[in-house]
């Protein structure tokens, strides 16, 4: 079928080019170096940001809320708690928690895109909630934020898109308090055969006829099916997570696994 490959074959694939000795990663299917992946990522962000909340909506038939409300749920946020909102792009997360803290806590919206970060600071505005949240425009795997300083991390379909991913996840745990909780919001890939071969003609066949017609970039939106393909199963990123110094760590599916909620916690 379209994909080729199973789920362990993905993380595999994911871990064999993190460890080229050229330092080739993944974007989507093509192998580059690290240094031209945070180019093409910046790109492609930049490319999709007018268009993305509606994109998000019309290819997930309207689920990527559903899915985003149960990642936030997921989180015991607790009043005046400091959350951060890694890779948070136009602020769907960051508008859940800040409607959700108000004015007992805050947020941090932190995002390497200055047009997807613009895109979150507007809809903040429009629900007068900007000043719940605080704007950084940074780098996820390098920063700028005191260690130990947040009650909770949440990152909603981002991780994917970092250059390294484990360099991620070991700075949402330096960031976090000792019994902080962190959430992560992902693709994977259906477990139901049927649904998966479904999923996986929707995914090479119309997600880029969408992206070209509706968003003028089919490039953009063969990227999104191919990253997801090479992304660690559920089972994997677990166990990326417990090397990393994470406990207490599991996942939910959702949607037969289109989705799946990762919860971890930073050692007390």
């Amino acid at each position: 079928m379209v994909s080729g490959m199973t789920m362990a074959e993905r993380g595999q694939i994911t871990q064999e080019a993190e460890r080229e000795g050229e330092g080739l990663v993944h974007f989507g299917y093509r192998l580059v170096k690290a240094g031209e992946k945070k180019n093409l990522v910046r790109t492609h962000f930049a490319t999709v940001a007018e268009k993305y909340d509606f994109m998000n909506t019309v290819l997930s038939f309207g689920a990527h809320f559903l899915w985003k409300k149960r990642a936030m749920d997921a989180l015991s946020l607790k009043e005046g708690a400091r959350l951060l909102d890694l890779c948070g792009g136009t602020g769907d997360m960051s508008l859940l928690a800040a409607k959700r803290l108000r004015n007992a806590g805050k947020v941090v919206l932190y995002d390497i895109n200055p047009f997807m970060l613009e895109k979150g600071k507007e809809k903040l505005r429009r629900k007068n909630l900007d000043s719940s949240v605080r704007f950084v425009l940074g780098d996820a795997e390098l920063l700028s934020l005191k260690t130990a300083s947040f009650d909770a991390c949440i990152v909603a379909f981002g991780v994917r898109n970092l250059t390294h991913m484990t360099d991620g996840f070991r700075e949402m745990l330096r960031v976090l308090k000792p019994g902080g909780e962190m959430v992560c919001l992902e693709f994977s890939i259906p477990r139901t055969r049927w649904f998966r071969w479904l999923y996986d003609v929707y995914s090479f066949r119309m997600m880029p006829l969408l992206g070209e017609i509706l968003a003028g970039s089919r490039k953009a939106y063969t990227y999104l099916p191919e990253s997801i393909r090479v992304f660690p199963s559920p089972e994997e990123l677990a166990r990326l997570l417990r090397d990393i110094g994470f406990e207490k760590v599991r996942f939910r599916l959702l949607t037969d696994g289109i989705a799946v909620i990762h919860k971890a916690r930073k050692p007390s």
